[in-house]
């Protein structure tokens, strides 16, 4: 039997935390005998849980034991992990036990050296400071989970749940693995990374710049086929100068912050409406409905007709 230790942390999310003791519990080997032996392991006995206090059974000396270490999510990712963890998680994975995170538990790793100069990722919404606060970590904020072997991080809550679908998978094969997502209402494989999820909002206008009226003339006319040379004429400058003060003002190029715009306005239509996808990219300003799918797939990760699957509110989807 694997031996799996769900590591509790005070602040812990609850989700994260139920999610591989529920998943890992129920797994069942083509016998019928338990695949997992779950351990909730703290450093101290209670653990803050936000709405409720947990009492760990397990100490951090039963991390020493475990083939398997989870680390889930915390609320607050940029507080300090006690010195007791630091060393516990490190003194495991230099023995070779697997560890792995959940959500925001991937700053735990990152905190311990333990994604040092390997990809990884973590929630969306936080990827961003994982990548400021840990430069030699290749943050990827596209994908549901990251395998490096011994090592492995996955992105929010749900994904926690693909992730310990994938390790029951690589420890006991696709059919235990199978079972293991029936019983939990979940495919074995989903379609997509969290790139789906990502809200893409309009770019900001910077409102009073030299350059907004610029930015409302081109969110006016995204459906158009706008090229550099129009959008610099339109701004009477030359393409070079539209070039350097867009990126000083924005951030980004002309045409990639229109792009952004066209992929937002097409997800309000698919999320808002039933018009087929070739209306949409025609009303959003792709030149071919095989352009936007193309490039709706590389902004999202899932084609048009998924993601109204996945976000569709209201009438069956088209």
């Amino acid at each position: 039997m694997h031996t799996v230790a769900v590591l509790a942390l005070n602040h812990v999310i609850p989700f994260d935390l139920a999610t591989p003791i529920e998943v890992f519990t129920r797994t069942r080997l083509p016998d019928g005998r338990p695949g997992y032996r779950v351990r909730i392991c703290a450093d101290g006995l209670d653990v803050d849980a936000g709405l409720f206090t947990l009492h760990a059974p397990w100490g951090l000396e039963a991390l020493a034991d475990a083939e398997t270490i989870i680390v889930p999510g915390v609320a607050d990712p940029s507080r300090p992990i006690p010195a007791a963890v630091h060393d516990a998680l490190k003194k495991a994975a230099s023995a070779g036990t697997r560890v792995a995170s959940i959500c925001s538990g991937a700053f735990t790793l990152a905190a311990a050296g333990l994604l040092s100069g390997l990809r990884a990722t973590t929630h969306w919404i936080a990827a961003a400071q994982l990548a400021r606060d840990y430069p030699d970590i290749d943050v990827d904020p596209d994908v549901l989970y990251v395998d490096n072997g011994q090592i492995l991080t996955s992105a929010g809550a749900a994904a926690g749940l693909d992730l310990c679908l994938h390790l029951i998978r690589r420890d006991y094969g696709s059919a235990v693995a199978a079972d293991a997502a029936r019983l939990s209402v979940m495919p074995l494989e989903r379609e997509g990374g969290q790139a789906q999820f990502i809200v893409h909002e309009h770019p900001p206008v910077p409102h009073g710049s030299a350059i907004e009226p610029l930015l409302c003339w081109m969110q006016d006319n995204a459906a158009r086929d706008l090229t550099l040379n129009e959008i610099a004429a339109h701004a009477a400058m030359s393409t070079r100068t539209l070039m350097r003060r867009f990126r000083e003002q924005t951030g980004t190029t002309p045409l990639q912050w229109l792009h952004r715009t066209r992929i937002r306005q097409a997800q309000y239509l698919l999320e808002a409406t039933e018009y087929p996808v070739e209306r949409i990219a025609a009303q959003v300003g792709f030149g071919s409905p095989t352009a936007f799918r193309d490039r709706f797939r590389r902004v999202t990760g899932v084609n048009p007709h998924t993601y109204r699957r996945s976000f569709r509110q209201g009438s069956t989807p088209t």
